[in-house]
């Protein structure tokens, strides 16, 4: 049997669209084995390709492009959302304020430097970045993940990436946050059994949602209660996040474009052109 790690975050959308595997509610010839690190860990990891197959930024993929594919399952993007640029009540932000941001790969962390390319950036893991702006080592933090929904009382919202977002692309399309990626050195008919098995357990998932919310609340798997986590999943795994859409591929393409014309990526690539070949299939078997 054929053993793959596949890393993911632990993150409630990440854990909710991965564990239908672990609960053995889908049927695989692989043996999988999964692992849950922090996103901005994960991207250095993929940078350093140590993990078959592995959730990522999509901030970070031009990076990797020439050693990983793009899944088209497994995805979060936010619509009419998405993470939070958060301050003290009352604090004016100065041009060139200090702010923590969760890894410089991370998709929020791109839009930041493009709309505030004067402030002074440190990075911190994304669970310690209130804690940074409540102690004053820094003047504001970008929140991401759970945290967006509750923080503390005396903090208020600067600006939402969102609105950033829609700035920047000047399109309405949704806001590209998280998807995964597969190694390129993997036998590409196991990569695309990889694939399938991966999307059926986010369709299953999603179809089972009030289940697997429950037995994931009831292991303390996640870091909130069950009305946040059905908040949480309501915004980034739902059914947009089972198949890759059109409209979600432009939005990748807008997120590779901007970087690109900011000079942060050392080429233009088209996500579409980055996924499996699902042709390869019908070539193989007809």
């Amino acid at each position: 049997m054929n053993r793959y790690i596949v890393a993911h975050s632990p993150d409630a959308d990440d854990l909710f669209m991965y564990y239908a595997i672990v609960f053995g509610w889908v049927n695989t010839p692989f043996d999988f084995q999964n692992i849950a690190l922090d996103i901005q860990t994960l991207n250095e990891y993929a940078l350093q390709k140590r993990y078959p197959i592995t959730a990522i930024s999509f901030g970070v993929y031009p990076f990797i492009a020439q050693d990983y594919a793009l899944l088209s399952t497994g995805v979060s993007f936010g619509e009419g959302y998405g993470p939070k640029l958060i301050k003290k009540k009352g604090k004016i932000l100065k041009k060139h304020f200090k702010v923590a941001l969760s890894g410089q790969h991370t998709s929020n962390a791109l839009l930041f430097r493009l709309k505030y390319p004067n402030a002074k950036i440190i990075y911190k893991n994304f669970l310690d970045i209130q804690k940074s702006v409540l102690e004053g080592e820094v003047d504001a933090g970008v929140l991401i993940h759970e945290e967006i929904l509750n923080f503390d009382p005396s903090l208020e919202v600067e600006t939402h990436l969102w609105d950033i977002w829609l700035e920047l692309a000047q399109a309405d399309l949704p806001l590209p946050l998280g998807g995964m990626a597969i190694s390129r050195n993997l036998p590409l008919i196991k990569a695309l059994k990889c694939e399938e098995i991966l999307t059926k357990a986010v369709q299953i998932a999603t179809k089972y949602k009030k289940l697997l919310s429950s037995m994931l609340l009831e292991r303390s798997l996640v870091r909130v209660d069950s009305q946040d986590l059905e908040t949480y999943l309501n915004l980034y795994a739902n059914q947009s996040s089972i198949k890759l859409s059109p409209i979600q591929y432009q939005a990748i393409d807008k997120l590779f474009e901007l970087g690109y014309n900011a000079n942060i990526y050392p080429q233009i690539i088209q996500a579409q052109d980055c996924i499996l070949p699902q042709e390869y299939l019908e070539f193989r078997y007809n």
